[in-house]
């Protein structure tokens, strides 16, 4: 048993990792410490250990901020065009929870069906009642290209009980719907935009990037900073502008959700990501943009290949051009089969893959050799793979859900697992999603139909990647014990 304890599996693996000095085109955007902030970066031996505090007299309370953390905070709410910002130690998920606990509670909140987890768990903790919106679908690529707004605002004739309109701008492919014109058809009924904008702290700063969402006037916004904003992965920020959501409301949801026990690491670089955007956000961000430019470029002409590009969008969407999306349907492989290959046989690593796509992340910390690798190595997989193009056939999602429960209600109802054929008709009690489009097949409270049910046994047998499900063979399914 002393033995066993010797070893230290999780730092053991990272320390391995970290020695094959990998290709990274993933989060967090500071791609090992190669786009930190300067005052991070200076700190050598055990200096960056001292800075690791709590909340001693002088370093001031995130649960209750008048000196410092106050301070850095307005800092950020000046330079991101807020009201009021918020620090985040749990990540963008205590954001999104927390709009749900202090905007929606049980109230009808309208959703996008491509919803990250974390709005789930909002739901979930806060008892809202979904109306979910589907959003449209990009051809060739299974990625979903924002919400049409006219069913927003369909959906808000419907339910004029609805208390906020929750957007994903922009998602994890890089897509940006119109939020400007959904803000404003939202704001005429006088209700919140509340924005998901994990994937846009590098927005406000980037020539040519699509608008942020407080720029756009949107209610409220919850970045992952470390993405693509250079701080320390969980470190994120909430921001309000306006009178739509109460700003004492998401603190008390805040104080609530987040740790007592901040880390004093994670908010110090939140406070020096800010900094080093402010100052030379607008630099940084062109050069990712050149090498992004450059890698577009180059896997544009390999065979079998396919880059998402502006013009596969519909008007008015926009890209964010630092995701790098490609599809490789045309090479026979799934995207999970091409990431496996990269990892192993070339030790490149991007940021996902599902079965029609692979995305690279270019940040701030990219160097040209992570591109020149991935690149290279598609160029390689291309030519070994020739003879398998054309091969990849995925099935169609069914359409339209049917809701017999609020998600918190099925989330805490008595529950069982049963097999898959026992589940027909019966109300599901976790969220399944399946990659592409990553938008979930059923979530908790939703009946698990005839379609559905033949949706997830021809799934099974493909072996296609699912999110959300306790058991992700799907044998078996949780569902509400009725």
């Amino acid at each position: 048993m002393i033995e066993q304890q010797c070893k230290a599996p999780l730092f053991e693996v990272l320390y391995r990792h970290a020695a094959k000095k990998p290709a990274v085109l993933h989060v967090p955007g500071h791609r090992q410490g190669r786009g930190l902030p300067e005052g991070l970066v200076s700190l050598s031996g055990k200096a960056l250990f001292e800075l690791d505090l709590t909340e001693i007299p002088g370093l001031d309370d995130l649960h209750n901020p008048a000196g410092p953390i106050a301070a850095a905070q307005e800092l950020a709410a000046e330079i991101y065009g807020a009201g009021r910002s918020f620090f985040l130690v749990n990540g963008t998920t205590a954001g999104i929870q927390a709009l749900f606990l202090a905007v929606a509670g049980r109230r009808k909140i309208i959703v996008p069906r491509n919803a990250h987890r974390s709005v789930i768990s909002g739901m979930i903790i806060s008892g809202a009642d979904p109306v979910y919106v589907m959003p449209e679908v990009i051809p060739g690529f299974g990625v979903d290209c924002g919400v049409p707004n006219r069913e927003v605002c369909r959906l808000l004739e419907e339910n004029d009980d609805v208390a906020a309109v929750l957007a994903v701008r922009p998602n994890y492919y890089g897509v940006a719907g119109d939020l400007r014109e959904m803000v404003r058809a939202v704001h005429d009924q006088d209700r919140p935009v509340l924005v998901d904008e994990a994937h846009g702290a590098h927005l406000r700063f980037g020539p040519g990037l699509p608008e942020d969402a407080m720029a756009v006037g949107a209610d409220a916004a919850v970045q992952s900073t470390h993405k693509l904003g250079g701080s320390l992965t969980q470190s994120s920020m909430l921001h309000l502008q306006g009178s739509r959501v109460d700003a004492g409301s998401i603190t008390a949801a805040l104080n609530l959700l987040q740790t007592t026990s901040p880390s004093y690491l994670l908010m110090a670089s939140l406070d020096l990501a800010r900094r080093q955007m402010a100052l030379y956000g607008k630099g940084l961000l062109e050069r990712a943009l050149e090498l992004a430019r450059w890698l577009r470029e180059k896997l544009s002409v390999v065979r079998g290949l396919k880059v998402l590009t502006a013009e596969h969008l519909p008007e008015p969407c926009r890209l964010d051009p630092c995701r790098v999306v490609i599809s490789v349907r045309g090479l026979g492989l799934a995207g999970y089969q091409v990431n496996k290959l990269l990892t192993e046989r070339y030790h490149v690593y991007v940021e996902m893959a599902d079965a029609v796509n692979i995305v690279a992340v270019v940040s701030v910390g990219t160097v040209r050799e992570d591109c020149e690798a991935l690149a290279g190595a598609l160029e390689d997989i291309a030519a070994r793979y020739e003879q398998h193009r054309d091969r990849v056939r995925l099935p169609r999602a069914p359409a339209g859900v049917i809701k017999r429960m609020k998600p918190g209600d099925a989330w805490f109802a008595p529950a069982a697992r049963v097999s898959m054929p026992e589940a027909r008709g019966r109300i599901c009690a976790e969220s399944v999603a399946v990659y592409p489009p990553g938008i979930p097949v059923v979530n908790p409270g939703e009946e698990i139909t005839p379609e559905i049910y033949e949706y997830f046994s021809l799934v099974k047998r493909m072996g296609l990647h699912c999110q959300g499900a306790s058991d992700p063979e799907l044998k078996t399914v949780k569902v509400v014990v009725e």
